[in-house]
């Protein structure tokens, strides 16, 4: 049984990867300008067998597509070469050379070499997939499926249905009575859906307006979307607008016939949207049919990937899931190398031992004391009770923060005395405001409240990806006030290992509005590494640290003696009670 593909241009790119992965199958991909075929697979392929699907299998045949993940890396992100951080040789890791590479992929392979001078974060470069089709031609449900297949929580569905333009009150009057055109592009407010996806992409906060089908207005609620992956617009008119499309990594037109859409659209408008069906069908005859054939069905030039049958065209829906997922795994690998070269780019490389006195505005150091030796052999000891942990980090936590404070500026101040004699000294000028990364940075809470009683706290919680140790951005709860004038952040990680979540709290921070001066970095144990990568990626940014471990120690073939912990986050495990 043979189900059509069609793409309106010459085999592209994505049609030659869709042809790779589909070798193992009987498949065919025909090279025509105007028509590519697919034939089901057989029993060994990793897509269901169409004949089945339409024999009425009541499983969906998307759940039985099996995913070739790539096993997990051995550790989270360390450099490439004389690393502590190596995977086995027998464990299969991510590959650039083995996926299909682009133009951009194959310059940034070719330029691996090359000194990263500005740290990138990965929602600046979201991977954005524009999906367009006559009104109900089934792009909600692939956009919601291709949601479900990649698994990734960063994904951001824009439904054009949300951007319809406010009506005037005689216009509402129209509406409501079917009586007005949604379906021409000027009833979309194209400009405000680009303006969003820009400021997504650049790394900004998008704001998101609702829209009542029943009362054809804008409510008031608005939807904050901040540090998104993956993007999908969705709307009739998503491929038309030149601007959005320049934005799109790719398009996807959905093609389906329009008696299949007029059914569609009656369930759906008389069923979830309150219409009767005689205006229903009135709307349908008048308005969406003739823009469609107007406005919608000449956009399918300007797709990479034409989708016929809706979300019945389960090979196709497959095969562009598979292309997604491949075009995450080299973006992911894109960000880990950046942070691999941002090591290498501090003082000559892993080379020359980091030195503090090399970086005197932005790495403050406690100097060693016996005080501070015994609180650290107290913090090592695994003898010690919780009680003298918490007791003793909290000591020389209190230090760190005050040692962060010393930075602040102060301004001249007349006081009087109890002696009513007036005495010149300083005040602090700055307001401090802390934002913890969960939970490593929640060790500082105790002491910082001690040391500033009312101050504001902001909330980060970066984790790792299971699969790529890639770091990602899980909830942010910032104080409004963090942006204000004289707004100094104390950002608290007890602990730097890779530096990749400080690296990329500070990227939030500045999404934010915050200025890289302002922010200081306070943290008790850090890894040579993660302090690399921090000074490489923010040349103003002020790190406070406890005591620093050097590679030529932390690793483990140096000897009896190796500072092995500084590469485990014990600090929060032994802190909160969890090791």
């Amino acid at each position: 049984m043979q189900h059509q593909f069609r793409s309106p241009f010459p085999k592209s790119s994505l049609v030659s990867e869709l042809s790779s992965a589909s070798t193992s199958s009987s498949s065919l991909i025909s090279n025509s300008d105007v028509e590519t075929t697919l034939i089901a697979a057989n029993k060994t392929n990793a897509t269901v067998p169409i004949a089945q699907h339409e024999q009425g299998q009541d499983q969906d045949p998307l759940h039985n597509i099996q995913q070739n993940r790539p096993r997990r890396r051995s550790s989270r992100i360390g450099p490439k070469n004389g690393s502590y951080y190596s995977a086995s040789s027998s464990a299969p890791s991510l590959s650039a050379t083995s996926l299909h590479l682009d133009s951009h992929a194959a310059s940034h392979a070719a330029n691996s070499e090359a000194v990263i001078e500005r740290y990138t974060p990965p929602w600046t470069e979201p991977y954005i997939i524009g999906i367009a089709g006559p009104s109900g031609s089934g792009k909600t449900s692939i956009a919601s499926k291709i949601i479900q297949e990649i698994n990734t929580p960063w994904t951001v569905l824009l439904s054009l249905d949300n951007y319809y333009k406010p009506l005037l009150p005689e216009q509402r009057k129209l509406a409501l009575t079917g009586d007005w055109n949604f379906d021409t592009p000027d009833a979309v407010d194209l400009e405000l859906c680009y303006q969003t996806v820009l400021d997504l992409k650049e790394g900004r906060k998008g704001h998101v307006p609702v829209y009542s089908f029943t009362e054809h207005a804008r409510t008031q609620d608005i939807i904050t979307v901040y540090g998104a992956n993956v993007i999908v617009i969705e709307g009739i008119h998503a491929l038309h607008d030149e601007k959005l499309r320049s934005l799109m990594n790719l398009k996807v037109y959905v093609d389906t016939e329009l008696d299949i859409c007029l059914a569609r659209r009656l369930s759906r408008d008389i069923l979830s949207r309150g219409r009767d069906l005689a205006g229903a069908l009135n709307q349908w005859g008048r308005f969406v049919k003739p823009d469609a054939e107007r406005f919608v069905k000449p956009t399918m030039r300007s797709a990479d990937l034409i989708v016929p049958r809706g979300s019945e065209n389960v090979v196709a829906i497959s095969l562009l899931i598979k292309h997604i997922k491949k075009q995450l795994i080299k973006k992911s690998e894109r960000h880990l190398d950046m942070l691999d070269k941002l090591t290498d780019a501090v003082n000559g490389g892993m080379s020359v031992k980091l030195d503090p006195k090399n970086h005197p505005d932005q790495l403050v150091v406690l100097p060693e004391s016996n005080q501070s030796k015994g609180i650290y052999t107290i913090l090592l000891n695994k003898h010690s009770s919780r009680d003298d942990f918490i007791f003793y980090f909290d000591r020389i936590a209190t230090t760190l923060v005050n040692k962060a404070l010393e930075s602040h500026e102060f301004k001249p101040v007349t006081i009087e005395t109890p002696l009513n004699v007036q005495f010149r000294t300083v005040e602090p000028q700055d307001t401090p405001i802390a934002v913890s990364i969960i939970r490593s940075g929640d060790c500082f809470m105790h002491s910082l409240r001690k040391t500033l009683p009312e101050i504001a706290v902001g909330k980060l919680l970066i984790q790792s990806d299971s699969l790529t140790g890639e770091p990602q951005l899980h909830t942010e709860s910032l104080p409004l006030s963090i942006s204000a004038k004289n707004t100094k952040v104390l950002l608290l990680d007890a602990q730097i290992i890779s530096g990749a979540a400080v690296i990329m709290a500070i990227q939030v921070l500045l999404d934010h509005g915050v200025r890289e001066e302002d922010i200081s970095v306070i943290c008790y144990l850090a890894n040579e590494i993660g302090l690399r990568r921090v000074l490489m990626a923010f040349k103003k940014v002020k790190i406070v640290v406890g005591v620093i471990g050097f590679r030529e120690n932390i690793n483990p073939d140096s000897g009896e003696n190796a500072e092995v912990w500084f590469r485990s986050r014990f600090i929060d495990a032994r802190y909160f009670g969890t090791s």
